[in-house]
């Protein structure tokens, strides 16, 4: 199957990202100074902010077990936790590390684009 390597990565990457939104959910939800550093969110309540970063963590979990698994519904929730995910980290981008969002932000677009052009091998017989 075309771009079975690239799902596959996609899928590793998806997990990574579901487990570091876990940990920033958990970090936020217990009003860890390293998220705020005198910066304005988006979400001005941490507890909010914390429980939608688990939520998207959760998703892009489900989504990468599902994908390494062959699944259709992995691709479907790897490409809207992907897409989430980046629109997450779009949100981020003027908190205490905006490289670090840009980066993530990155790898979302990177996962997701890996998602979607998954495809059946090419008929090359003439």
């Amino acid at each position: 199957m075309r771009g079975a390597g690239r799902a596959t990565f996609a899928a590793v990457m998806l997990l990574l990202l579901g487990v570091l939104n876990v940990i920033y959910g958990i970090a936020a939800l217990d009003k860890a100074s390293l998220l705020v550093n005198d910066t304005r969110l988006i979400l001005t309540n941490l507890n909010t902010m914390g429980w939608v970063t688990i939520i998207l963590g959760a998703i892009q979990l489900i989504g990468g077990f599902s994908l390494l698994g062959g699944n259709t519904f992995g691709r479907i929730i790897g490409v809207i936790g992907g897409t989430l995910g980046a629109v997450g980290a779009m949100i981020g981008m003027g908190g205490a590390f905006p490289w670090w969002s840009l980066a993530v932000f990155i790898l979302c677009i990177w996962v997701t684009w890996g998602i979607i052009v998954l495809g059946e091998d090419d008929d090359l017989t003439v």
